[in-house]
């Protein structure tokens, strides 16, 4: 591994007092072997920040949305590779050596196979279409623990500003740049949301959005659309 291989992990939390110390407990590791965490707030009132502090090497405050607090994150970073990893994800136990193999190859950018932690048996089905979606479009979900070279990041401007998407609307961006390093090792992300929305309703509301936004929707719109698919089914 490359004596600059340094990495800056960014975490961007909101109201995440219940499982915040068990999410950083997991990245204490790279922590000690000399890398970085920064979590990201917006504005939580649960104590979010306060639980961070002590296990992470930032805390810091940005405005409400993930893209805004990624980039908010990428500014005070030190790193020469930046990994961005959603509050309910986990990496897998040799992410360093795979990130390391990463950095000694040409490419600009990439993301980890996902898995979800769940039992239900349409899981592993569901893991291995995202993963091969992946693999075939270039096109990388935050779920999946976007990881990119510092210079890259800086010179594509970061994130887009925008409410839903950002994640999708970065990756085609990035392909212009190379094809995405795919890890296999997979990262291990909470399956709430499809338990709590149902499989096939979660699947028909991530697609027909992606549809939508493919045709050239607002992603502001798209985000309203969400946030109510979400409460209708959860109410």
């Amino acid at each position: 591994m490359s004596d600059l291989f340094s990495l800056s992990v960014v975490v961007p939390v909101w109201m995440e007092a219940a499982g915040v110390e068990d999410t950083l407990a997991a990245l204490q590791p790279l922590r000690h072997a000399g890398h970085e965490v920064i979590v990201v707030d917006a504005g939580s009132t649960d104590g979010t920040a306060e639980l961070a502090r002590p296990l992470a090497d930032h805390v810091v405050q940005a405005e409400k949305g993930r893209a805004a607090q990624m980039n908010a994150g990428a500014a005070v970073a030190s790193g020469g590779l930046l990994l961005f990893l959603h509050a309910d994800t986990r990496l897998p136990s040799n992410a360093l050596d795979c990130l390391g193999a990463f950095f000694q190859s040409s490419r600009a950018w990439g993301r980890f196979n996902v898995s979800l932690n769940g039992n239900g048996a349409l899981f592993p089905v569901i893991a291995w279409f995202m993963n091969q979606r992946s693999r075939l479009t270039g096109i990388c979900t935050g779920d999946q623990a976007l990881f990119i070279r510092r210079e890259v990041f800086e010179a594509l401007g970061g994130f887009a500003n925008q409410p839903l998407m950002e994640d999708i609307e970065f990756s085609r961006r990035l392909r212009r740049v190379s094809r995405p390093y795919c890890i296999r090792y997979p990262v291990i992300t909470d399956s709430r949301r499809w338990e709590q929305g149902g499989v096939w309703r979660t699947i028909f509301l991530m697609w027909r959005l992606r549809w939508r936004y493919w045709r050239g929707e607002a992603p502001e719109i798209l985000a309203h659309s969400y946030r109510s698919d979400v409460r209708n089914a959860t109410d």
